[in-house]
């Protein structure tokens, strides 16, 4: 599962090693930290995503909650601060848009 929020980008999967856990992973150091502030992260230096958090998937849920109420925005897109990751997201958007047509239009 990708994530994006306004502050931060996650890419989450299962933890083959650890049953009821998730790994939180990401490209962009601090991001983990942004959502679940008492995850331990940890550098992959080999990894594309370099920074993970084995995380309790209940706790997980709990962070994504806390992230819905902090929603105070009518366009995700505006409320992205970070030139960086604004611009990326916009990327995004465009191939997601092109994929699958403007307002939910195909073809």
């Amino acid at each position: 599962m990708w994530v994006l929020l306004n502050d931060a980008f996650l890419s989450i999967v299962e933890h083959k090693g650890k049953p009821g856990h998730l790994l939180v992973r990401s490209r962009i150091k601090g991001d983990i930290e942004r959502v679940i502030p008492s995850a331990h992260v940890y550098e992959d230096d080999s990894a594309d995503y370099r920074y993970r958090a084995d995380v309790p998937q209940e706790a997980f849920k709990g962070a994504l909650s806390q992230a819905v109420d902090r929603i105070d925005y009518a366009n995700f897109k505006g409320s992205v601060k970070e030139s960086k990751r604004h611009t990326a997201y916009m990327k995004v958007w465009r191939v997601l848009a092109d994929a699958f047509g403007a307002y939910g239009r195909t073809g």
